[in-house]
Formats: C-alpha cells, structure tokens, sequence
C-alpha cells in the first residue's frame, strides 16, 4: 500500500510478519523538500520490543546453525533484489530525506555490493590449529556472538541500516535494528529484500519508536550479545555506558569534525574542487564530511576563489528534480543549529562570501555557504556543523596545522593535500582519525575498515575489521586421549 506521494505504508517488521505495532500510535513523516506530511511511522511498545527480542532469539539459533554456504546464497539473492529496486527505493529515499535522486538511487546500489562484500568475507572467517603438546589439539574458533541491537540516523537511510544488517547476518547473528523515525521506509524496503530471499523468521527484525526507550529496553535485555550505534557524540556515550552497565561489548562509529589540510605544495584548484564535492555531498550531513579547511596562506585566495565558484554552481532543490545537486536538510533542526553557527561565527568576525542563510521557500534548505576570517573560538571550529557550511581559514606552518586538527576531541576523518610524499607521510603520522585521505576526499569503501579515535568512538566497519565486533574468539583445547 502507497500514499498518494507514492510512499509506503509504513511497519514494524517482527518474527517475520509485517505489523502496526501493540497500540497503534505514530509518528508523522516528513518530506524535507516540501515540509509535507507523507506518512505515519508505527512507534512499537515494551510488548512489541519483547516479541523482537523472542524471534531473535530463536532465530539466532536457526541462523547459526544454517550452513554458510546456505547463508552466503540468502544475502546473495537479497543483494540481488536490491540492485533490482535500486531505482523504486532511491525515490522512497529521497522522499523521506531529501538527497537528490541519482546519489539516492546510487547509495541503495552501493548497499547491495556491501551485501555482497560481507556475504563472502565471512567465509574466510578462519580459525587456527596451534601447534601443542602431543595428544592435544589446540584450536581457536570464530563464532558469532550472538543477537545484536543496531540503532542508525537518518543522514544514509540505506547505508546505515545495512552497514549493521549485513555483517551481523554475514556473521550468522541475528539482529533487531531501530532505524530512523524519519527516514523508515527505505529501512524497511531493505528488509523488504531479505525477507523476499528467505532469510528466516526471527533472524533480522525492524523496530522503530521513541529512541531512548527503544535503546534501554534493547540493551538491557539479556537476549542482547551486541550493541552497534552510528549517530551523535553524546547519545553513543549513553549507549555505551548502558552496554557497560550489563558487560555488553559495543561498537560506536560517532561524529567528528573533519579538518582539511591544503598544504603549501598543493594544486588549490583541484583541492578546492575536490573538497567542494565531498562538502555539499548529502548537504553536508555526513559525518565524515570535511569541515574545517586549513589552507596554507599562500594558496588561500585561488583555494577560496575556487571553493566559492563551487558552492555557487550547486542547484539547490527538490532530490525529485533532475536538475538538483543539493538537496534540503533533513528536518528543521538542522537549519536551526545552522543559523546559529553562522550567526555566531558571523559576530565573532567572520566574513560570508556566499550563502550564510536558509533559502525563501518551503522546505528545510540552507544555502550552500563558505566563511572566511572565523576565528578559532568561533563555535563553527569546535562544533561540527552537519550542514553545508565550509570555515576556511589560513596557517603559516605545518605543525601549526597539524595541532589546530587534532586539538578536537574528535578523530573520524581527515583529508590532507600535497604534492611531496614525505609531507604525505607527515600527515599520515600525526593526523589524529581512523580514517585519512590523502589529495581527494573520498567516502567510506565496503572493503577497508572505517570508523574513529578519540571522542568519535571505536571498532571498525568495512574491510574484514568488520566482523571482528559480531564473532566472539573461542580457544579449544582437546586432550585427545586422556
């Protein structure tokens, strides 16, 4: 069933059965773009939540025990279905969250070889035979950890959801995720996908409801082994206490604040543009985005002239609209704390080159803006943004860089430009983040780890780091003939 925006009927998705929810209460559903109601997300009670926790359970104990090869075939055909509805949800997607259609439809395509990638990479979960005592036989084995609660925003509707699903089923884990209020459809069309491949009851259930209810009730069940989290500084650190409370490992890929540094023997053109990209990609909210432009003062003003140009270009519109490189904000929030920012750094003395201000029409857009002259203890240089504002700001000295970089208690990304290999080893040294670019600004890739130091959390995802957090590392030791 669709609306007449030809949005889902959105629902719970528990034990294998589509569902309302125990007392039928909801949230509405907006559409960023126009600031319609285009939907109603079902909110799910404690009984809801206990029937989650149940079926994964029990279907914890069907997964584990399907032969990999079975499980490999399941999250093969799913991939499939993805890449099949790439298009159909890429436009839910860009209902429920603004971002325009070709990068929505592309980011339901990536999830798909995410799928995949995580799918074969645990059939090369090894373990090892020790060499021991005569008699004996020595082993560690991989096993999965059991059922895991997931919790995700709403910046990347599919990506996030299946950054979890995938290597948690991939693992053989079943799991109970709460994706996003405002972004539940493209969720639930990924669930969608698996359930039309057969994975079984139980083995991946999706709840949605009042976040901090939702993440204590899940977290202090004992039928939970794991508890994943991508989002805010602040809320992964209450999650994490909870997970320690009841000795529950956790994985927490949280926010950061990502400098850019433009390094005196650097091409400014191709930095300028190549920053411009990744910094208005998704509007900016994206927590690897980069955010804080150091530009060595001799390259400042063809950086900045660059970067103007740049965020000029961008058509900021409707994701529906062919013509749209930039979409809307999420929610009204977003455009709230940008204000601020801007106002702030605006009366600490910096100046606006282009943007600075939400545009005249409906919907939660905000121009794309670039600052210069912010000073350090502008709220813009210690707050990450999560919008389309870029601070450039000149230095002198490499090292004097390097520690305006790293003097946040953040460290997720960081992006540096340069043309002598010895600099590049410079930053790849001292840069504090777990994830580094060198003369681009590239995302995330399904087949090398990502995730931060620092306040920005721990454990990876991606890469064969990623099935670390979901296999529990058991040694064996076998007296042969006692």
């Amino acid at each position: 069933m669709t609306t007449d925006h030809g949005y889902p009927a959105v629902r719970l998705h528990i034990a294998g059965e589509w569902c309302q929810g125990g007392t039928g209460r909801t949230a509405p559903i907006v559409n960023p773009a126009t600031e319609e109601v285009i939907g109603e997300v079902p909110l799910a009670t404690p009984a809801d939540l206990d029937r989650a926790l149940d079926a994964a359970a029990e279907g914890f104990e069907t997964w584990r025990a399907t032969p990999v090869a079975e499980r490999t075939d399941v999250l093969h055909t799913a991939a499939r279905l993805l890449t099949e509805r790439a298009a159909a949800i890429g436009r839910i997607l860009t209902l429920e969250q603004g971002k325009p259609l070709a990068e929505a439809t592309g980011e339901v395509r990536r999830v798909a070889d995410t799928l995949r990638w995580h799918a074969d990479d645990a059939r090369r979960a090894y373990g090892r035979i020790i060499p021991s005592d005569p008699g004996t036989l020595l082993t560690v084995r991989r096993e999965p950890i059991g059922p895991v609660a997931a919790f995700v925003p709403w910046n990347f509707p599919a990506g996030g959801p299946m950054r979890k699903i995938s290597t948690a089923l991939a693992a053989g884990c079943s799991i109970v995720i709460k994706a996003s209020e405002e972004t539940p459809a493209t969720a639930m069309e990924l669930v969608r996908c698996f359930a039309d491949a057969g994975l079984p009851a139980g083995v991946l259930n999706l709840v949605f409801g009042e976040p901090a209810k939702v993440s204590a009730h899940l977290i202090a069940s004992p039928v939970i082994r794991l508890v994943a989290f991508t989002g805010s500084v602040p809320v992964g650190k209450l999650l994490a206490a909870r997970a320690g409370e009841v000795m529950k490992p956790s994985l927490m890929e949280l926010g950061g604040h990502a400098p850019v540094i433009v390094c005196a023997d650097a091409d400014p053109v191709r930095a300028a543009r190549s920053a411009a990209r990744a910094k208005f990609a998704n509007a900016g909210q994206v927590c690897t985005s980069p955010s804080r432009f150091l530009v060595h003062e001799s390259l400042l003003a063809e950086f900045t002239d660059t970067f103007v140009r740049a965020a000029e270009a961008i058509v900021v519109g409707d994701g529906l609209e062919p013509a749209t490189t930039m979409g809307p904000l999420a929610n009204a929030r977003r455009l709230a704390a940008l204000e601020r920012l801007t106002a702030d750094a605006v009366a600490q003395g910096a100046k606006v080159l282009t943007g600075g201000e939400r545009l005249d029409r409906p919907g939660y857009f905000f121009a794309p803006t670039v600052l210069t002259d912010v000073p350090g203890h502008a709220e813009l240089m210690s707050e990450e943004p999560f919008g389309p504002i870029a601070p450039i700001v000149p230095f002198t000295d490499l090292d004097e860089a390097l520690a305006v970089a790293n003097a946040l208690p953040y460290g997720l990304a960081a992006y540096g430009f340069t043309g002598s290999a010895a600099t590049a080893e410079k930053l790849s040294d001292e840069l504090q983040a777990g994830i580094l670019s060198l003369n681009h600004c590239g995302g995330s890739v399904h087949e090398a780890p990502s995730g931060g130091v620092k306040d920005s959390g721990y454990g990876r995802e991606g890469g064969p780091e990623a099935l670390d957090a979901y296999l529990v590392t058991k040694r064996v030791s076998h007296l042969l003939a006692p």
